[in-house]
């Protein structure tokens, strides 16, 4: 399929946004699971799963906001993810945010797969997607983990 270097880009900065509000859900799903449990799991929630997000999140955002500075192209600004039923339970959120990760990972993974930063893109943002992937790359097996030992 041929495509214009412009529509490559635009591309590219559609699955960083998703990518990015994947990564905002699993936020919001964390930070509402760490008002459910108790001081000691909280602790662990956000040493374990929220900081990596966090940084996961932070680092897909100014990525889209830098590759679209870069390509001429307008980005967008991102806005806080909508919070969930509380009838989840902390641990229907941390799975939440354990399908959220994963969603953004697979997202970025096409994208990387697809070729499209190679063609289209630039050495920063080829090393941008693999930090941002290398920050997500163990929170699905850490809330694992974590939802084993959760009450215990």
């Amino acid at each position: 399929m041929s495509f214009s270097a412009a529509e490559g880009r635009r591309r590219i900065l559609d699955a960083l946004a998703e990518a990015a509000d994947e990564a905002g859900i699993a936020l919001a799903a964390l930070g509402e699971a760490y008002e459910l449990v108790d001081e000691r799991a909280a602790d662990r929630l956000e040493e374990r799963l929220f900081r990596p997000v966090q940084a996961a999140y932070g680092q897909a955002t100014r990525l889209h906001a830098e590759f679209a500075a870069r390509s001429g192209l307008e980005g967008r600004a991102f806005a806080p993810a909508v919070r969930g039923a509380p009838s989840h339970g902390a641990k229907g959120f941390v799975r939440d945010a354990a399908e959220a990760v994963a969603a953004a990972d697979e997202t970025l993974a096409e994208l990387q797969d697809s070729m499209l930063p190679v063609e289209v893109g630039d050495a920063d943002l080829r090393a941008g997607l693999a930090d941002v992937r290398r920050a997500l790359a163990d929170v699905g097996e850490r809330a694992r983990d974590f939802l084993r030992t959760l009450g215990r």
